[in-house]
C-alpha cells in the first residue's frame, strides 16, 4: 500500500542552500535511553498481563498432557537411537579430518620465521589513539589528489537552489509513515526526492512554516525559519527543520505531555486518546487540518477529529498546551483557511455540516455560520475578493458565499459524481480554481464574474484517487499545480501547457514570461506533467 494523503509547497530562495546534516550527541542519546526504557516498562507489563491470561489455559491442558505422555516417551526413546547410530559414524568423520592434524593445531607456538606467537604477538603494528579522538581504523586518510573525499560530492547532492521549489508530501507506504521532501526545478522539469522524514504515524495533513521553532531555533536568533508542522493520526503535531537531513526527533511537539509523565517509570496502557476527554490544552485524536497565519507568523490553527480548533503559539516555549480553544462544531473538523486580509478571521469547515468563520481574537466571534446538505471537505477564501468563500462537499459540490449575502449561495456547482476531496484557489490569477476527487479526476474552472465554467478535465489515472491539489506558491510557477493521491505519487502539472488554459487565463496576467506560461501541444495530449522517474527509467521518460 502506498498513498500521499497531502502536500504543500514551500517558496523559493527560503530553503538553506546546504542543508546540514544531523549528528547524534550524548543528551540525544540520553533522551533515546529515557524512552527506550520506558517502552520497556510498558512491554514488561504486557508480557505479564498474557503470562497471567495464559495461566489458567495451561492448568486446563495438564489433563491432555498427561495423556500425551506415552508419545512423548516413544519419541524421546526414537531420539536416542538416533544419537547411538551417529556415534557409530563419526569415526568415519575424524578420519577424513586426520590428514589436517587438527589435534594439534594449536600444539606449535613457533611461527615460520622461528619467532614464539603470542595472543597479542602485533600489539607494536596496534594503532590507538586517545579519548574523544577518532579510530584511525574508521577514518579514510585523505589523498593528496583529493580522490578519496567525497564530502564535496555529498554536499552538491545535498544543494538546493534559489531557483528550486520545495514540494512536501506526506505519504505512507507498506505502513511506513514518512514525510517526502521533493525539490522540483521548473527549468528543468524535474522533480525527486531530497530527503525524507520518519513519522510516528499516518500523515494527514502539512504546513509549511516561515518561524523558527523550538529551543535551539530560538536561540539560533533567526527570525525566519525553513519548517513545517505534521498532523497525523495521533494528536500531537510535529515540527520538524527542513533544513537538517537525518534529524531523527523533531524540533518541538505541540500538545505533547509533560516530561514528567512520558519518562515516568511506569505508562499506563489504558490511557489512550479515545479515553481521554475534550479540553482546553491539547488535542485529544486525530489532527485533520493545519493552517498557518502568513501576517501573524506565530500563529497556528489545527482542527481535529476532537471536534476543537486550537490556536497555538509558536512563540511561547511551552508546548504543551494551546493559546486557546474553540468548540464551534459538533462533530469531526476537517479543514481550515485563514483570511487574506482580515488576518484574525479563520474558516472551518467539519463533518457536522457546517462552515465557521471566526474572529480568534474572542472565544465567540463567529463572524458567519453557512451550512450545506452533505459532509465539509475543503474550505477556502477567495485571495482576490475579501468578501467571497468557497466550500466543497462529499457529495461533489463546490458552493461559493459572499459575506454581504449569508443567507443564500452565490452559486452552486456540481463539479464531480464524487467527494470533492481536494480544492484550491490560484493566488495570482482571479477565477481560477482546481478540484480534485476520488474519482481521479482533476478539473479547471473559471469562475469570473461568478459564472463558473470548466476549462478542462483531466483523468490521472498514475495518481489514483486525487487527495490533494496545490498551485505553485510563486509567480513564476503560478500555472504549476501539485497532484497526488491514493497510489503514492505526487506529480507537478504545468497547466500553461494546455490551450484552453492559457485562452481562458494567460491573457489575464500582466506579463505571460513572468508567470512561466510555456506552450504546449494540442488539447488532451499527456504534455505538462512531470513525476519522480522510476530507477529504470531514462531521463527522456520524465515526462509524459
Amino acid at each position: 500500500m502506498s498513498m500521499i494523503t497531502s502536500t504543500a509547497w514551500v517558496r523559493r530562495g527560503v530553503a538553506a542552500q546546504f542543508p546540514e546534516r544531523y549528528e547524534i550527541d550524548e543528551a540525544e542519546i540520553s533522551r533515546i535511553s529515557k524512552l527506550a526504557k520506558v517502552q520497556l516498562e510498558s512491554a514488561r507489563t504486557d508480557l505479564n498481563a498474557a503470562r497471567n491470561a495464559n495461566a489458567n489455559d495451561d492448568d486446563n491442558d495438564e489433563e491432555e498432557e498427561d495423556e500425551d505422555e506415552d508419545d512423548v516417551m516413544e519419541t524421546t526413546d526414537e531420539v536416542e537411537v538416533e544419537k547411538k547410530e551417529k556415534k557409530k559414524s563419526k569415526p568415519e568423520d575424524d578420519d577424513d579430518l586426520a590428514e589436517y592434524d587438527m589435534e594439534h593445531y594449536d600444539s606449535d607456538p613457533r611461527d615460520e620465521e622461528g619467532d614464539e606467537v603470542t595472543m597479542f604477538g602485533n600489539v607494536q603494528s596496534l594503532a590507538y589513539h586517545q579519548p574523544h579522538e577518532k579510530d584511525p581504523y574508521l577514518v579514510l586518510p585523505n589523498r593528496a589528489d583529493g580522490a578519496g573525499d567525497d564530502s564535496d560530492e555529498d554536499r552538491e547532492d545535498l544543494q538546493i537552489l534559489p531557483s528550486d521549489n520545495l514540494l512536501l508530501a506526506g505519504k505512507v507506504e507498506d505502513e511506513v509513515a514518512h514525510l517526502e521532501v521533493y525539490v522540483y526545478e521548473d527549468a528543468a522539469d524535474n522533480l525527486y526526492v531530497h530527503h525524507d522524514v520518519m513519522l510516528p504515524a499516518i500523515p494527514l495533513c502539512v504546513e509549511w512554516l516561515d518561524i523558527p521553532v523550538g529551543n535551539n531555533a530560538r536561540e539560533s536568533g533567526r527570525s525566519h525559519g525553513n519548517f513545517v508542522a505534521v498532523g497525523t493520526m495521533e494528536p500531537d503535531i510535529e515540527v520538524w527543520d527542513l533544513d537538517v537531513v537525518d534529524c531523527m526527533y523533531p524540533s518541538a511537539i505541540l500538545g505533547k505531555a509533560p516530561d514528567d509523565e512520558v519518562e515516568g517509570e511506569k505508562k499506563s496502557k489504558k490511557k489512550t486518546k479515545k479515553s481521554l476527554k475534550k479540553n482546553e490544552e491539547y488535542h485529544v485524536d486525530a489532527v485533520l487540518a493545519l493552517a498557518a497565519n502568513r501576517q501573524h507568523r506565530n500563529l497556528l490553527a489545527s482542527a481535529s477529529a476532537d471536534c476543537t480548533v486550537k490556536l497555538w503559539d509558536l512563540n511561547d516555549a511551552n508546548t504543551t498546551r494551546c493559546a486557546k480553544s474553540y468548540t464551534h462544531h459538533t462533530d469531526k473538523v476537517c479543514s481550515l483557511d485563514w483570511h487574506a486580509k482580515e488576518s484574525t478571521v479563520l474558516l472551518s469547515g467539519s463533518y457536522d455540516r457546517s462552515v465557521v468563520a471566526c474572529d480568534m481574537r474572542s472565544a465567540e466571534g463567529q463572524v458567519g455560520r453557512w451550512t450545506v446538505p452533505s459532509d465539509v471537505e475543503c474550505v477556502r477564501w477567495d485571495p482576490h475578493d475579501a468578501n467571497i468563500l468557497y466550500i466543497t462537499t462529499d457529495s461533489g459540490l463546490v458552493v461559493c458565499h459572499d459575506l454581504r449575502t449569508p443567507d443564500t449561495a452565490l452559486w452552486t456547482l456540481q463539479a464531480h459524481d464524487d467527494s470533492v476531496s481536494s480544492f484550491d484557489v490560484n493566488a495570482f490569477i482571479p477565477g481560477f480554481l482546481v478540484t480534485g476527487s476520488t474519482d481521479k479526476t482533476v478539473k479547471i474552472w473559471n469562475v469570473l464574474d461568478n459564472k463558473p465554467s470548466m476549462v478542462v478535465s483531466r483523468k490521472v489515472e498514475e495518481v489514483g484517487k486525487i487527495f490533494s491539489t496545490a498551485f505553485g506558491p510563486d509567480r513564476a510557477v503560478g500555472f504549476r499545480l501539485a497532484v497526488a493521491g491514493s497510489k503514492g505519487v505526487v506529480k507537478v502539472w504545468d497547466t500553461s501547457t494546455n490551450g484552453a488554459v492559457r485562452r481562458a487565463f494567460a491573457t489575464k496576467v500582466a506579463s505571460a514570461e513572468e508567470m512561466g506560461v510555456r506552450e504546449g501541444g494540442a488539447e488532451g495530449e499527456g504534455q505538462g506533467m512531470v513525476g519522480v522517474a522510476d530507477d529504470e527509467e531514462d531521463d527522456d521518460d520524465e515526462m509524459e
